[in-house]
């Protein structure tokens, strides 16, 4: 599974290069955040410069693509990254992702198989 990742911030990082990313997973948003890059052939390190707090997951990668912007609202880098591995972060919203689906798939089952009604009684026979 290829992941990409955008930062905000120049990091040049050579194509087939392997990656360790440390990411936390926001508790209100869901969505993960990369805090630490670490280029483990060159063992070049980026990091955020807060602390982090809370549940942290590491994965690893190799660089796919690599694109520094330069310029205009301000720097940034988009990183493709294949993953190797388990995906860290990006498995545990996905089990989110899937929770919140099957509850919803269970809910319009409901509606439309008539769960929410009162069965009407069964007509008498005569014999």
């Amino acid at each position: 599974m290829d992941r990409r990742l955008v930062l905000n911030a120049q990091l040049a990082i050579a194509q087939d290069h392997r990656l360790e990313v440390t990411e936390h997973v926001d508790a209100d948003s869901g969505e993960s955040v990369v805090l630490a890059v670490v280029d483990l052939d060159t063992g070049i390190r980026y990091r955020r410069a807060e602390e982090p707090s809370g549940e942290t997951s590491r994965w690893l990668g190799r660089v796919l693509d690599c694109t520094v912007t330069i310029g205009g609202h301000g720097p940034h880098t988009v990183i493709a990254v294949a993953v190797e591995g388990p995906g860290g972060a990006g498995a545990k919203v996905a089990l989110r992702g899937a929770d919140a689906a099957a509850e919803a798939a269970k809910a319009e089952a409901d509606r439309w198989g008539g769960a929410d009604r009162i069965p009407e009684p069964p007509a008498e026979r005569e014999w």
